[in-house]
């Protein structure tokens, strides 16, 4: 399963751009990963000048409000200035929380201390996707029944697959609207469902959407079919909200 990594800063113009950049060209095939700011401004130019040189896509490389990314899942969440480590605890958890330390290139203004920020990002990153290869998707999932229905003994997680079964895909808005219960609480329910093998994740500009993993066996299919055909009420006020909800974002099956 691919972790989602979350780069923060507090302007979202230059460090966290470019660890969000660096790691999806490092090993996006093994991570989710997306940036923000707690008070974003705009891609510094010369940040999106030294990836570029270097072979990296910057394609849709834009600053996001933090704000706008704390009701998404996230696996691990890294600071890149004092700011945004005093900030990020308090609006995204239960994700692991990293702190680094980088010197903000943006006041030299200089291509070369951009450069020198790039290359050492590049260093950090290398050694947290090496550290953390075990944990992103190389492990054989194992789907012990009793781990599977203590995922599946809550009401609320129960609720998530059978509407995420109907429905394919949901981010976190659609189902804390769906449920009408609160982002956190959305959240964590999610992560145990994650983490149990039972959801992956697809990222799609600022929203990750969740539907059932691809691996799932055939006898837990079949469970959730018949759960689902057996109890066609259990998830049915939940799928109306879903019809009435304004502003829903649309998904792209791919």
């Amino acid at each position: 399963m691919k972790r989602c990594v979350l780069f923060v800063c507090t302007a979202n113009s230059a460090r966290s751009l470019m660890a969000e950049a660096l790691l999806r060209h490092m090993a996006g095939d093994r991570f989710e990963v997306a940036s923000a700011g707690t008070g974003p401004t705009q891609p510094h130019p010369l940040a999106l000048q030294v990836l570029t040189e270097s072979g990296i896509s910057v394609e849709g490389l834009r600053s996001k409000q933090l704000a706008d990314l704390q009701g998404e899942h996230w696996d691990y969440v890294i600071t890149l200035c004092e700011k945004a480590a005093n900030e990020c605890g308090r609006v995204c958890e239960p994700a692991q929380q990293i702190a680094w330390d980088f010197r903000d290139p943006v006041p030299a203004n200089r291509h070369a201390t951009f450069a020198l920020t790039l290359k050492e990002l590049k260093e950090r990153i290398g050694l947290f996707t090496l550290v953390h290869q075990k944990e992103t998707g190389l492990k054989a999932l194992n789907y012990n029944p009793v781990s599977v229905f203590r995922a599946l003994g809550d009401e609320i997680r129960l609720a998530i697959l059978m509407l995420i079964r109907e429905q394919k895909k949901l981010c976190v808005y659609e189902l804390t609207t769906a449920l009408d219960s609160s982002q956190p609480k959305v959240s964590r329910h999610l992560a145990t469902l994650k983490e149990a093998g039972l959801l992956d994740t697809d990222r799609q500009g600022q929203w990750v959407y969740y539907f059932l993993h691809p691996q799932l066996p055939q006898w837990l299919l079949r469970v959730l079919d018949e759960t689902s055909e057996s109890n066609t009420g259990l998830v049915e006020r939940e799928l109306e909200r879903l019809k009435t909800m304004e502003d829903r974002p649309v998904v792209r099956f791919i």
